[in-house]
């Protein structure tokens, strides 16, 4: 990572990509500088981790009644994005807190800015639709017409950002594999857990509610430690661990895609191996070099 860095979107944007909002959204939200999944197993778990989490963020309830109400949901999101922005940092801060014996905070620092900067890129976006929903409603008939066109196309892209950005969760897979599984049980039981404290079952039983309510940050919770009991048990990768002490990535793990070196280790690296290594001889002679 010391390296050239890629463009943010990798080049893929054109402007014929703007009449497509969720390809657009896909490109923003998912950027090139975030490491590709280790084996199609670890991508199917987190596709299913995404169901899960879009289930809990729309709310379980709105199936159950039946009923789909757009600005709700817009309402809902925005929500999220409020949690999201107090809840992520201090998931992460804990886990760097937790990583402080084996490393240190300015090795993560790169990918760390990054995961902040689409954080607030998705909070902006989720505030800036819903500002031009409601400015729309204030507008004349003409302004109304061309704010809900700009409004259901921003709408569009932060759907389709949010979904994108649940398997991902802000790009904090550059900084630890095992932190997108993590922040989205973290999000997701947060998001619960008000409804059953405060008794608000959205005219639900209390057995229904309970099983409804609790469905979404359960069913997220199990996918989410088999994603990183996989990572531990077939790549070593440990969320107790700094991201500098993990072993790369082996090669072969993904089909297509080649071997990651540690990206937080040394930037050079060794490619032909050490020159000390056991078997490959000594080329330099320690000590005095014309002794017997």
């Amino acid at each position: 990572m010391t390296g050239t860095r890629r463009s943010w979107t990798d080049g893929s944007l054109s402007v014929r990509s703007f009449l497509k909002p969720h390809k657009v959204a896909w490109a923003v939200f998912h950027p090139a500088w975030i490491p590709a999944a280790l084996d199609p197993t670890v991508e199917r778990l987190k596709r299913g981790r995404v169901v899960a989490g879009a289930v809990a963020a729309v709310g379980v309830y709105t199936f159950v009644e039946g009923g789909f109400a757009f600005e709700e949901m817009l309402e809902n999101t925005a929500i999220a994005s409020a949690v999201l922005f107090f809840l992520t940092p201090v998931t992460v801060g804990a886990m760097l807190f937790v990583w402080r014996r084996t490393g240190t905070v300015r090795q993560l620092r790169t990918p760390l800015v990054d995961s902040l900067k689409l954080l607030l890129l998705f909070i902006g976006c989720v505030l800036t639709t819903v500002g031009i929903f409601r400015s729309s409603e204030m507008a004349g008939l003409v302004p109304r017409m061309l704010l809900t066109l700009v409004g259901l196309w921003m709408a569009f892209f932060v759907i389709a950002g949010a979904v994108r950005l649940s398997g991902n969760f802000f790009g904090s897979a550059a900084v630890h594999r095992c932190l997108p599984p993590l922040l989205a049980t973290v999000t997701t039981w947060l998001m619960a857990v008000p409804d059953l404290v405060t008794g608000d079952l959205h005219g639900l039983s209390l057995t229904m509610g309970v099983v409804f309510i609790l469905g979404a940050p359960v069913t997220v919770t199990a996918i989410a430690l088999l994603e990183i009991r996989r990572l531990k048990r077939r790549y070593g990768i440990r969320l107790a661990a700094h991201p500098a002490t993990l072993p790369p990535t082996p090669a072969g793990a993904h089909a297509g895609i080649p071997p990651q070196r540690n990206p937080y280790g040394h930037p050079h690296g060794a490619p032909y191996g050490h020159p000390c290594a056991p078997g490959q001889g000594q080329p330099y002679t320690r000590g005095n070099p014309y002794g017997s």
